[in-house]
């Protein structure tokens, strides 16, 4: 490999470069957020309720086939 084709590729090596550490950063910042207590408590109340709708649901569904 020349250098000359070791300097044409650099600049696309460092977009990408630069690409994945900002997909990295905004992945590690939505875990913090999601971990966070407010959000994590707010998670666990929405997968409360939705538990208790599903077995509702599915309950009357019973209901009214049987």
């Amino acid at each position: 490999m020349s250098t000359s084709d070791h300097v044409a590729r650099q600049p696309g090596d460092l977009r990408l470069q630069r690409s994945v550490a900002d997909t990295l950063r905004t992945i590690a910042a939505a875990c913090a957020e999601r971990d966070a207590p407010p959000v994590k408590a707010a998670r666990r109340q929405l997968a409360a309720i939705y538990g208790a709708t599903r077995l509702s649901r599915c309950r009357d569904g019973l209901r009214a086939t049987g």
